[in-house]
């Protein structure tokens, strides 16, 4: 069983990272409560550490292994107490805590059915499952810091953005590094709207300084 991974962030998809490690990489898929403070765990050198969950996704004569992450120990153990539910599975589960797992924890301890509706594929028959289950069990989680989750998600990065710099991460540039060159580009640059356009002025910036 893989309990955890520990790699270079390639790439950040929109709901799963690439993480490469000994040669290898590996597509972990992660909750946006997750994805939008991935961040936050980057060391200097362009290593994340997920704690994930693995099983095996069955389908007809086959089965495809699947790997979740999460930043902690605490957000993977609500995980599981949420996959419980009748009809969530772990797909289910990931698409669905799309917002701060400390709210959602709240909602099911106040029986609040039209938030928890709110969560992306979540009708009212699956949140009234959810408060059945779940109501009482879950305070704790309710003390997680992740109410910032908010404050980020309000940040949108275009996808022309998100393409360099995964050119740049593919180029071998270390996250804080190409994530300052982009920065620095667009204040030079006002009228760049294109991947291209934007690779090109960090190129003249390198030139320049050479």
């Amino acid at each position: 069983m893989i309990n955890r991974i520990v790699g270079k962030l390639i790439e950040k998809k929109e709901q799963s990272l690439i993480i490469g490690n000994n040669g290898f990489c590996y597509e972990v898929f992660v909750p946006q409560c997750v994805l939008a403070r991935i961040e936050e765990t980057i060391d200097p050198e362009g290593n994340v550490q997920l704690i994930t969950y693995y099983y095996f996704q069955i389908g007809p004569g086959s089965g495809l292994p699947v790997l979740i992450g999460f930043i902690n120990e605490i957000e993977r153990d609500f995980f599981l107490r949420f996959i419980k539910v009748s009809g969530i599975g772990p797909k289910a589960a990931v698409k669905a805590l799309d917002k701060p797992i400390s709210e959602i924890a709240q909602a099911i301890e106040e029986g609040n059915l039209k938030y928890l509706k709110s969560l992306s594929g979540i009708g009212e028959q699956r949140a009234k499952e959810i408060i059945a289950k779940l109501q009482g069990k879950v305070g704790k989680f309710g003390l997680i810091q992740d109410k910032r989750i908010n404050r980020i998600e309000k940040r949108i990065i275009p996808d022309w953005q998100e393409e360099a710099l995964s050119v740049l991460l593919q180029l071998q540039y270390k996250r804080p590094e190409a994530e300052a060159m982009i920065e620095k580009a667009l204040q030079r640059s006002k009228d760049i709207t294109s991947t291209e356009g934007l690779l090109n002025e960090i190129y003249k910036q390198k030139v320049k300084a050479a």
